[in-house]
């Protein structure tokens, strides 16, 4: 791993394989180890070169100083629909990652985000335009607070699971991600990739902070209009964390958009859909390639 200057922050990352660059961008609370291996060695083979890496306030990034909103101020930012005193935004993450690939000499890339990563994903294609290739945003949503909402076995579960130690780290997660992953949950999958983690980097007070960046960063909606990169839209239809609302907004705000649902995926990657989510990113980059000769005004 490796660790760059960008946009006044000191970001961690890793780059695995040749090919087209693809920029993965992580969700709330995520590493860069969070992604599966085996996830990205099928990107590798799909001919991508990938750069991964910790958002700031995770992991090995840098981390801000602010105090975090406590569990009782994101529960009414979360249920009320109201935002939160924040250090940063949606925004300022997605200049991170767009720094990090001008400190790697990369012009432009591709983009695939998780949740809030899909968000800070959709933030790229909307401010910087010329710096990505094609956006796919997975289990996401597009900030307006109708759409793409946790149930209510979800929320009624936040408080007692945000409550964490670094010794209960792991169970919490454990049983976090049985609630929200659906039926493709794999325990064992989770307990290792939540036991890297834990051991890397356990900053609770950066995931609060995160979660205030996305309920103050406003709703995309109407500036996703504006998107004229090919754009791929992925999720669950078993989803709890992020409703498949969430997804169904995007691409009907995203011009040409196209919409991937798996009936038996929630908000997590299934090991089972590996394959045909790669093959879908691919196809979407080729229709990168294709739009270079159009008028950006008529890029699918």
């Amino acid at each position: 791993m490796a660790q760059a200057s960008a946009n006044g922050i000191k970001i961690e990352y890793e780059v695995y394989g040749e090919g087209e660059p693809l920029l993965l961008v992580m969700g709330l609370g995520g590493q860069l180890v969070s992604w599966p291996k085996g996830f990205i060695d099928e990107l590798v083979g799909a001919g991508f070169q990938v750069i991964v890496f910790d958002n700031r306030d995770i992991g090995l990034s840098t981390k801000m100083t602010s105090t975090p909103p406590n569990i009782r101020e994101l529960m009414v930012a979360m249920v009320r629909r109201k935002g939160l005193r924040t250090e940063y935004y949606l925004s300022d993450m997605a200049q991170d990652a767009v720094a990090l690939l001008e400190a790697l000499d990369i012009e432009s890339a591709h983009v695939v985000g998780i949740s809030m990563g899909g968000m800070i994903s959709q933030c790229i294609a909307i401010d910087h335009p010329t710096r990505i290739r094609s956006l796919t945003s997975i289990m996401s949503t597009t900030g307006n607070r109708r759409v793409g909402r946790a149930s209510a076995r979800v929320l009624a579960s936040v408080p007692r699971l945000s409550k964490v130690t670094r010794e209960t780290a792991l169970e919490k997660g454990v049983e976090m991600f049985r609630l929200i992953s659906g039926s493709s949950f794999n325990e064992h999958e989770a307990r290792a990739l939540g036991r890297i983690a834990i051991e890397r980097s356990f900053e609770p007070d950066g995931q609060a902070r995160q979660t205030a960046a996305i309920f103050a960063s406003p709703d995309r909606t109407e500036t996703l209009k504006a998107v004229r990169v090919p754009a791929l839209i992925i999720h669950g239809l078993e989803d709890t964390l992020v409703a498949p609302s969430g997804g169904i907004a995007t691409v009907e705000a995203i011009p040409g958009a196209r919409l991937l649902l798996f009936p038996d995926m929630g908000h997590n990657l299934p090991r089972a859909r590996w394959s045909e989510i790669v093959d879908a990113i691919a196809t979407n980059a080729k229709r990168a390639c294709h739009s270079v000769s159009l008028n950006p005004n008529d890029r699918p």
